[in-house]
């Protein structure tokens, strides 16, 4: 029987990636460029991106609202499920890696569907309350500010609209209600709010992989 332990727990992932999701070159050379750009290695696995393209996919999302480019990695993902007549609108504190996901998505196909914002997101959300309202959001950047996005992911939805949280397990720390990093701190509050605020209802599940021991809120709004 396999130990529990990390080593085994990315063997697994890898064993997943490559029997679900498989080789794709699009996608290997976004993390390539990703890499090459000194970027940290935070991207969703493989397993989680193609959850993210299920999701848009079995909720019928054709504008989705990603909170977190990073070098566009999920980007893709999620643009690939959105269909031609679709949209992603994707929002990047830093213009060095929002130019680096913009080449990777445009070689990749999908650049007609992306728009990236650049800009902190506290200040790029507001911006988008005219438009019109987002089938799924993706929130993944400071866990610091995961209230403040959830908030925003319920302005800018509409009942059935589809919201999904990263990195909530923070290697089972979130367990601890005295935790003083700012990180696990967030990502309490946002549990909390999912549990406790009307216009949510919600779940998660931790997970161990290649990312660690980490895990994903669900939440659709009411």
């Amino acid at each position: 029987m396999a130990q529990p332990n990390p080593a085994n727990w990315r063997a697994a992932d890898d064993y997943l990636a490559e029997t679900l999701v498989g080789h794709d070159p699009a996608l290997e050379a976004a993390l390539g460029a990703q890499q090459e750009a000194g970027m940290p290695a935070i991207e969703v696995a493989p397993v989680s991106g193609k959850l993210l393209n299920l999701l848009v996919r079995i909720s019928g999302a054709r504008r989705v609202l990603e909170i977190g480019t990073l070098g566009g990695y999920s980007t893709i993902w999620m643009a690939r499920a959105v269909g031609e007549a679709g949209r992603v609108v994707t929002i990047e504190a830093e213009p060095a890696n929002g130019a680096v996901a913009r080449a990777s998505i445009d070689a990749a196909g999908v650049g007609e569907r992306v728009e990236i914002r650049i800009g902190r997101a506290a200040e790029v959300l507001p911006s988008l309350e005219d438009d019109e309202p987002f089938d799924l959001v993706f929130i993944d950047a400071d866990k610091e500010s995961n209230t403040l996005y959830l908030d925003w992911a319920a302005r800018l939805g509409h009942p059935g609209s589809v919201v999904v949280v990263d990195n909530i397990g923070r290697d089972g720390d979130i367990i601890d209600p005295a935790s003083g990093d700012s990180k696990v701190v967030g990502t309490r509050e946002g549990l909390e709010m999912l549990g406790r605020d009307p216009r949510f209802d919600a779940t998660a599940l931790q997970t161990v992989g290649a990312k660690g021991w980490d895990g994903v809120a669900i939440a659709v709004v009411v």
